[in-house]
């Protein structure tokens, strides 16, 4: 099976590596937690059992899950957070998470289509209907559209930039994140 988000074609591969939780597991893990997974095997009706240790408590756990792709959803690899998990605590990685999985459909799309609203119910109360109202609204939905996009952009430029400003301040790279 091909977990298609984060390209793992058998359990085997994830193996000796660490993983960034997204999704709570009951009573054993919180989003935003970095785990090593250390075995995994796959059973014959196609679930895989996972062994695995929370890297900030060193405990054990085993979860089952029904494939690769349920294990892909729950928690993915992350090269940057695992390096640097103790430069973190778990509300920023889980910041960082948020961050990284904003897309433009899921977090733009619906701001967008708010301020679409709100633009043509201004412009037909404001100018009425008419040539004038059309213009205004055309005018308007593209500057909302383009200033939603740069605002996303931005925001998530600014927001990652300062999780690597607090890593290089500790780590020395020489690099000064701005």
């Amino acid at each position: 099976m091909l977990c298609m988000t984060y390209m793992l074609n058998d359990i085997d591969e994830a193996i000796d590596r660490k993983f960034l939780v997204t999704k709570k597991l009951d009573s054993q893990v919180e989003p935003g937690t970095i785990v090593h997974i250390m075995d995994a095997h796959s059973n014959k009706d196609g679930s895989i059992n996972v062994y695995y240790r929370i890297t900030y408590t060193k405990k054990e756990y085993t979860v089952k899950f029904d494939n690769i792709k349920q294990f892909c959803k729950w928690a993915r690899p992350d090269n940057f957070i695992a390096r640097h998990y103790e430069n973190f605590n778990i509300k920023e990685i889980q910041r960082y998470v948020k961050i990284k999985d904003r897309t433009f459909a899921s977090f733009c799309l619906p701001l967008i289509l708010i301020a679409l609203i709100a633009v043509w119910v201004f412009c037909i109360i404001i100018l009425g209907v008419g040539m004038p109202s059309i213009v205004a609204g055309l005018v308007l939905s593209a500057l909302s559209a383009v200033a939603i996009t740069m605002a996303y952009r931005n925001n998530r430029q600014k927001e990652l930039i300062r999780f690597y400003r607090k890593v290089s301040s500790n780590a020395n790279w020489g690099v000064n994140f701005k």
